[in-house]
């Protein structure tokens, strides 16, 4: 600190005492009425990239297909699944579902039509439309047909298994997609160029603020619907085996788990600290205070989040307990360093050793903060508004940490007065102790092991993978875990995957046009009276006509309006439909594949098995059934866009899948193996928007790491002015951060949206120590120019805080293991793990390293400065 600004801050702690608390109380009250406004955002697009142009697709498909979100419960009854007792329990679920509020529809066996009870000529099956609802319906007929359609087995039953599937549709969210269709269209204004007025900003910040509160209500709904759902299931438990699935669900216990982790492990944590700041320190004060420290550094942060409406997700749900760390660290330092002065300078009152202390450790400690910012600014870079902004959370709570740290905690020491009993009782520690030992005796052996180390490191993060499977967040024994594998398993996986074909050739003309054009020539679009329009196409004998009727009456009778749309379906479309259809279903990562060649393999069942002509795809269209129409045709084709849709469910749980590779894959063989053109074939749907993210986020993080460590090296060069020392300093904080990533390698711990995070956090905190000690080991050097000496009184003095803090950081973070939520275990073993090698190698790799280098000079003679 400049001597003007120290003497300020000195004058006004130390003669306005109780008016900087009474401030504080006031500022951290005010805010802790905006924590109310706090809240928790898991929705899936809350983690997907601001720029990826997929997420354009990705709307526009849904909005085109009518995509809408649903939940899926399986149902396995202990009887046979067609018995009366099985149905009869069926229905009454599904009655019961559908009183539910929130639910706007449920789909089970019992309500999809079926075609064949008995099978009838095309022409009849209008009327002939059952379900298995209908009295007339033969069960055993239909249970033939079910089993054996390739709409319905491993969708919505799996006979095997004796399992079936009850699809709860979710209402649309109209709201949200207007709101969203509004920003957009804003958006662009404010991007198209040239001064952007000032009332489109503010429309646009007022269609956020309405997102944002409409995408609250959404959740809140969607939470009621879930847990209506289950009350539901427990009602209906003893007569089958139920399981609940699907994406809401999935973002809904994302949030839950996290909430009662916050709650349950908040308190773990808390109580731990205490028990371990009592037996470390051994008296009130120094538990007490610290923690009221931490206390108002997160109801400030909670308050500040609640009034900018900023929402913690997944990715940002742990910044409470880095929170918790870094003010606990600011306060260990300033106990032991008060303990220690207080036990060398009985005769200095309060305010000197509290001041004393203070002017010590703030240097270090403001040093700490920045780096450890900068480190955390490497998150503004990932373009994922969530990562973006836990960035910007941690960088402010930083901020928040230091000031409150070192303005409540002087005031508190200041008002709680001197009292010898609270002093340090022998300088040094048994463990540091050791460490120095090892250190000096047995240096080379700490270098050899830091080398082997460093290359376990290295071939380890040559191991990791990037991936998103998120049945692997949770715990085996979790009902989520459970009821996702028996969806994977037995009814055709659970990550949906969109395939889109864009057809080159003319869209089909409205019906003037081809009226005009088929009245002078008689030919119709893409050769349909060449292909098949003559009598003698095999059409009327083979069924679809119903005797000797021509191909007119036949039109007449179930088309009276002149459809052009019908036109759209050939046997060239079909083919290339089908070819990828049949591709994706090979592949080993798939599941359940739904598609136009779907509906036409059931058409081609009431055709003898054989082909479709062009004609007969016409005019198919025409007679199929609307309500059939509704499940077979409207969700994979667009003619109006000359687009068909194939809907991929993919096997989440499948040991080693590559998402990545499989999706490359498939762009790929798509090109060289079917002969679709460049860009003709598109991914979309959230597996592929995931994707885009984590790779991004490998890109953004992990590869810019080296920037962070270039930041990190101008501070220390700031902070020591010598670069040989600045390198020397990065040593372990590179070995600590690596090390994580290295671990992650090894035992296949894959980097996703909250462990790739893992490696920025590592470094903010291991800085700490690594800034701590070397501003000590420099004021213990200049007392002697004793390399040796200088180390062991280092390790003596600020090596206790060291191990006092990161002991602590490393028993905090532990209990975190214990959590169903594999993200936030592995986020609580791994920092775990990161601070105790950061620990390790602040005390051994790092002194060894200064006694080779020798990088503050010598000193001729003795030299004493003050404690």
């Amino acid at each position: 600190m400049g001597q003007r600004m120290w003497a300020l801050y000195q004058r006004i702690l130390t003669g306005y005492t109780l008016w900087v608390l009474l401030g504080l109380v006031l500022v951290v009250g005010l805010l802790a009425t905006q924590a109310r406004h706090f809240s928790l955002d898991a929705s899936a697009e809350a983690l997907l990239l601001e720029d990826d142009e997929d997420l354009a697709l990705f709307r526009e498909t849904a909005e085109r297909y009518g995509a809408q979100d649903f939940l899926v419960m399986t149902y396995t009854p202990p009887t046979t699944l067609f018995s009366d007792a099985s149905l009869a329990g069926l229905e009454s679920l599904r009655d019961d579902l559908r009183q539910i509020g929130g639910v706007e529809s449920v789909l089970t066996v019992l309500d999809v039509p079926l075609l064949s009870n008995p099978p009838v000529p095309m022409t009849e099956l209008v009327s002939n439309i059952k379900t298995l609802e209908d009295p007339e319906t033969d069960v055993a007929m239909a249970r033939t047909e079910l089993a054996n359609s390739p709409l319905y087995v491993n969708l919505l039953l799996n006979l095997e298994e004796n399992t079936t599937a009850l699809q709860i549709n979710l209402p649309r969210d109209t709201t949200r997609e207007q709101l969203l269709t509004l920003q957009e269209s804003l958006s662009e204004q404010s991007r198209s160029g040239g001064p952007v007025s000032e009332s489109i900003q503010a429309d646009l910040n007022r269609v956020d603020e309405m997102l944002g509160q409409q995408s609250d209500r959404r959740a809140a709904m969607v939470h009621e619907t879930i847990a209506s759902v289950r009350e539901v299931m427990a009602q209906h438990q003893d007569d089958a085996q139920l399981f609940l699935g699907g994406v809401p669900m999935i973002a809904d216990d994302i949030i839950t788990f996290v909430r009662n982790d916050l709650i349950t492990f908040g308190l773990g944590v808390l109580f731990l600290l205490i028990a371990t700041l009592t037996v470390i320190f051994r008296q009130p004060r120094w538990v007490i205070m610290p923690l009221l420290c931490c206390g108002a550094v997160v109801v400030t942060m909670l308050g500040i989040l609640g009034l900018g409406r900023w929402p913690v997700t997944v990715i940002s749900s742990n910044f409470i307990s880095l929170l918790l760390i870094l003010t606990l660290s600011m306060s260990i330092h300033l106990i032991v360093r008060y303990r220690e002065l207080l036990r060398k300078h009985h005769d200095w009152d309060q305010a000197q050793l509290v001041m004393t202390a203070v002017k010590r450790i703030a240097v270090p400690c403001l040093y700490m903060a920045l780096t450890t910012g900068v480190a955390f600014m490497s998150l503004l870079f990932s373009g994922i508004r969530p990562v973006i902004n836990f960035g910007w959370m941690m960088s402010l709570g930083i901020a928040c940490a230091f000031l409150v740290t070192f303005s409540l905690f002087p005031v508190l020491l200041l008002l709680a007065g001197k009292d010898q009993r609270t002093a340090e009782k022998a300088s040094g520690g048994k463990t540091t102790r050791l460490l120095a030992r090892i250190t000096l005796k047995s240096g080379n052996a700490v270098l050899v092991a830091s080398l082997a180390l460093a290359a376990f490191t290295v071939v380890g993060v040559t191991r990791l993978v990037v991936e998103n499977s998120f049945i692997d967040y949770f715990d085996q024994s979790t009902d989520i875990y459970q009821g996702m594998t028996v969806i994977d398993e037995r009814l055709g996986g659970t990550t949906p995957l969109e395939v889109l074909i864009n057809f080159e050739d003319t869209p089909v003309p409205d019906s003037s046009s081809r009226s005009a054009s088929e009245a002078s020539d008689g030919v119709t679009n893409e050769g349909f009276v060449d292909e098949g329009f003559a009598e003698d196409d095999g059409f009327v004998d083979e069924g679809f006509g119903g005797g000797s009727a021509s191909v007119g009456s036949f039109s007449d009778d179930f088309g009276a309006e002149e459809d052009p749309e019908k036109y759209w379906y050939t046997q060239s479309k079909v083919a290339r439909i089908k070819a990828l259809h049949r591709y994706l279903d090979e592949q080993p990562e798939t599941g359940k594949v739904l598609s136009l060649a779907t509906m036409i393999e059931i058409a081609e069942g009431f055709n003898d098995d054989e082909p479709l002509t062009n004609v007969q795809l016409a005019l198919l269209y025409t007679v199929i059934p609307s309500e059939f129409r509704d499940l077979v045709i409207d969700p994979y084709v667009s003619v109006e866009h000359n687009q068909a849709r194939l809907n991929v469910r993919i096997l989440d749980s499948m040991d080693g899948l590559k998402r990545d590779a499989f999706l490359e894959r498939i762009e790929r063989e798509a090109m060289d193996e079917l002969g679709f053109e460049p860009g003709q074939i598109q991914l979309t749907g959230m597996m592929v928007l995931y994707n885009n993210m984590l790779q991004s986020l490998f890109g953004s993080q992990i590869l810019t790491l080296g920037i962070v460590f270039m930041g990190i090296l101008l501070m220390f060069m700031i902070l020591f002015r010598s670069f040989k020392l600045s390198l020397l300093a990065m040593a372990p904080n590179i070995l600590a951060a690596t090390f994580v990533l290295g671990i992650m390698g090894w035992f296949g711990i894959p980097l996703d949206m909250m462990t790739i995070t893992i490696a920025s956090i590592t470094i903010g905190m291991a800085v700490d120590n690594t800034i701590h000690y070397l501003v000590r080991y420099k004021r213990e050097f200049a007392k002697d120019g004793d390399y040796v000496r200088a180390l062991s009184r280092s390790h003596n003095t600020i090596g206790k805080a060291m191990f006092y803090t990161s002991l602590t950081i490393i028993l905090g973070f532990s209990i975190l293991m214990m959590s169903n939520f594999r993200p936030t275990l592995y986020f609580g073993l791994l920092t775990a793990l990161a601070m105790a090698v950061a620990l390790l190698g602040s005390l051994t790799l790092l002194p060894r390293l200064i006694v080779l280098t020798r990088p503050f000079g010598t000193i001729e003679g003795h030299h004493r400065t003050e404690d």
